[in-house]
C-alpha cells in the first residue's frame, strides 16, 4: 500500500485489508525486519529519518565494529541477497560502520522486495491507536496504529495494523550531568561540546587538533575516542587528552580480558597503557556540575573528592551512553522498566548490574511485548538505557515478532541466540550497540 493510499485510508475512516507494518528506522536491525516480512510476503513501510538508510550509522562509519561479520548478517537478509550475486564478506573480518551500511544494508535496501517499501528523510513524530488517547480502552485492539510522519511534503498519517520500533538511540545521548539533567550553562558552550564518536583523524581533526580535549564517560564509545585523540596528539604537537568517569575505575572497559570479541578486549589495555605512559590523564571520581565560557575556551566544574573542582577545556566529547526517544510513543500503552527504561519482561534479563553481553539469554516477541497489542520496540531502543545490545540480538528479536504478526506461534516462540562469551559491557555502548 502505498502513502497516499494509507493516507486516504485514515482519511475516509475506512478499514483496508491488509494494513502493513509499520517500521521505525532503516538501520540493520529495522531493514532485518523488514526482510523477515519480505520473506513471508506480508505487507510493510519503513519510515527513516535521515537521508538514506543506515544513516546514524554512517554517522560513526569511520569506527571499525566489535563483532565479525558472521554476527552482522542476518540469515533472512543473506538468503534474500544470495540471488542478486551479493559476496558475502570474510565471516571473521570487522567492518567498519561505512562498510556495514554499503555492503549490506544498501545492496538489501535496493531489492525489488523492499526498495519501494522505504520512506527516507521521513520521521515519525507520534504513534497512536486512530481515534484512540491512551485513556480509551473499549475495542482498543481492533483498531488500527496511526503514525503521524513529518516528510519533505509536511505532516501527514499513515495507518498500520503493526508497529516495530527500531529507531535505535543514537539521537539521543545521556546527559552530561551525574543527576540525568544536562550541566547547568551547557547551551553556552553547546559548540565546544562533541557528541560520541567524533572523527577526530579525519573530518572533525581540525576541530581537535592542538587543543585540551576532554572526553566524558566510561564505556567503549569514551574508549574508542581516546585512542583516536592519543594518535591525534602524537601527530600534533599541542594535543592535549583528559578523560573524566564518575567511578573511580573504568571497571567496564578496563576489565574485560575475558571478552570473546578480542577488537573489544584489547580497547581496556591500550587506553590503560596510554593512562599509565601520561598520554592520557585520567580525572576519576569527577561529576559534572556546570559549563562555563573562559574566553574562547569552556570550563567544567564539577564535585571530586567531595570538593568543588574543575578544569579548562577547548572541546568536550560526550561519551556518556544514550538512552531511548520515548515522546513520540505518548499515546501508546508502554510497560517500562522503572530503572533502564525497557520492556518489563525484558529489563531483568538485561540489568548491567547483572548480566554482560554474553550472558543475555534469549528472548523474542513475548519479552518485548507492551499492554498495546501489536506494538514493539526492537534493536537497541528496546534495552533502554541498557549497554548490553548486540546486533545478533536485534536479528533474533526481529525474527521472532514477525513470525509472531504473521500467526507463526511455534517459530515465535522458538527463540534461539548463541552470543560470544564476553567481559562486561560499556555504559558507553560498544559501537554496534548503540545504532540499531
Amino acid at each position: 500500500m502505498s502513502l497516499v493510499e494509507s493516507r486516504i485510508a485514515s482519511t475516509i475512516g475506512e478499514q483496508v485489508d491488509p494494513l502493513p507494518v509499520a517500521i521505525i528506522g532503516a538501520g540493520p536491525i529495522g531493514l532485518a525486519a523488514a526482510a523477515h516480512l519480505a520473506a513471508r510476503d506480508r505487507p510493510f513501510v519503513v519510515f527513516e529519518a535521515g537521508a538514506t538508510v543506515g544513516s546514524s550509522v554512517l554517522e560513526w562509519g569511520h569506527v571499525r565494529l566489535f563483532s565479525p561479520w558472521r554476527m552482522l548478517i542476518d540469515p533472512v537478509v543473506a538468503d534474500l541477497l544470495a540471488p542478486t550475486g551479493w559476496v558475502t564478506p570474510d565471516a571473521d573480518a570487522l567492518p567498519t560502520g561505512r562498510e556495514l551500511v554499503e555492503r549490506m544494508l544498501e545492496p538489501l535496501a535496493a531489492l525489488p522486495g523492499i526498495a519501494p517499501h522505504i520512506r527516507v528523510r521521513t520521521a515519525v513524530t507520534a504513534v497512536t491507536r486512530r481515534g484512540m488517547d491512551r485513556t480509551r480502552s473499549t475495542g482498543r485492539s481492533d483498531v488500527p496504529f496511526v503514525l503521524r510522519v513529518r516528510g519533505d511534503d509536511g505532516d501527514v498519517e499513515f495507518v498500520a495494523r503493526a508497529v516495530i520500533d527500531a529507531s535505535g538511540t543514537w539521537r539521543t545521548p545521556n546527559t552530561l550531568g551525574s543527576s540525568g539533567l544536562d550541566p547547568l550553562g551547557l547551551e553556552r558552550v553547546r559548540d565546544r561540546v562533541s557528541p560520541a564518536l567524533p572523527d577526530v583523524l579525519g573530518r572533525d581533526r581540525a576541530a581537535f587538533a592542538g587543543g585540551h580535549i576532554v572526553v566524558a564517560g566510561a564505556g567503549h564509545s569514551a574508549a574508542n575516542t581516546l585512542l583516536a585523540l592519543a594518535e591525534l596528539a602524537r601527530q600534533e604537537p599541542g594535543t592535549r587528552v583528559s578523560w573524566l568517569i564518575r567511578n573511580r575505575s573504568a571497571v567496564r572497559v578496563t576489565t574485560a580480558a575475558d571478552d570473546a570479541l578480542s577488537a573489544r578486549s584489547a580497547l581496556g589495555s591500550r587506553v590503560d597503557r596510554l593512562v599509565t605512559d601520561g598520554r592520557i590523564r585520567l580525572v576519576d571520581g569527577f561529576e559534572i556540575l556546570r559549563l562555563e565560557e573562559d574566553d574562547e575556551r569552556m570550563r567544567i566544574v564539577g564535585y571530586r573528592n567531595g570538593l568543588v573542582e574543575d578544569l579548562v577545556a577547548d572541546r568536550l566529547v560526550n561519551a556518556t551512553g544514550f538512552r531511548p526517544a520515548l515522546d513520540l510513543l505518548r499515546e501508546i500503552r508502554l510497560d517500562l522498566d522503572e530503572v533502564v527504561e525497557a520492556p518489563r519482561r525484558l529489563a531483568p534479563l538485561i540489568d548491567p548490574n547483572v548480566h554482560t553481553c554474553g550472558t543475555v539469554e534469549p528472548h523474542g516477541f513475548a519479552e518485548l511485548r507492551h499492554p498495546e497489542a501489536d506494538f514493539f520496540i526492537a534493536g537497541m531502543k528496546s534495552y533502554g538505557r541498557a549497554p548490553t545490545f548486540l546486533l545478533a540480538t536485534g536479528f533474533e528479536q526481529v525474527r521472532s515478532i514477525v513470525a509472531h504478526l504473521d500467526g507463526d506461534a511455534a517459530a515465535a516462540r522458538e527463540v534461539r541466540l548463541s552470543l560470544p562469551a564476553t567481559g562486561v559491557c560499556s555504559t558507553g555502548s560498544a559501537v554496534e550497540e548503540c545504532c540499531s
